[in-house]
């Protein structure tokens, strides 16, 4: 499960104020929900793209700070999608993870991957 933080200034629930019909825009119909690390997720157990098996997103809330966006990617393997002929499919799943993302919290796929470098960094022991 990786948590993404929103752009300084912005909140979550602003920025999507309906998870669940975001959720369902992007990747298919929510199955239900799911308890991960204290918050409830929405499940969408048969997304509408072949590459994924499960999906599992939304609202980190902890008290005192923003809310992040929770989210779990589960992938088919590659094989199989190309064995299937639906390697068209693996580009519109990149494009719907990283445009559910972007709505989400305002970072672009290059800052998203600088702003987990720098938590990895600033996690890191000193020596």
């Amino acid at each position: 499960m990786k948590e993404y933080k929103m752009r300084r200034g912005e909140h979550l629930e602003e920025r999507i104020p309906d998870m669940e019909a975001t959720i369902e825009d992007y990747f298919g119909p929510v199955s239900g929900t799911e308890e991960h690390n204290g918050h409830d997720l929405y499940v969408v157990n048969e997304p509408t793209n072949p590459v994924f098996k499960k999906i599992i997103a939304g609202a980190a809330s902890y008290s005192g700070k923003k809310d992040k966006l929770a989210v779990h990617f589960e992938e088919r393997p590659a094989e199989e999608i190309i064995a299937e002929g639906n390697a068209d499919a693996a580009a519109d799943a990149v494009s719907a993870k990283n445009d559910f993302l972007l709505e989400a919290t305002g970072r672009d796929a290059k800052s998203r991957r600088e702003s987990l470098k720098r938590s990895v960094e600033d996690d890191a022991p000193d020596y």
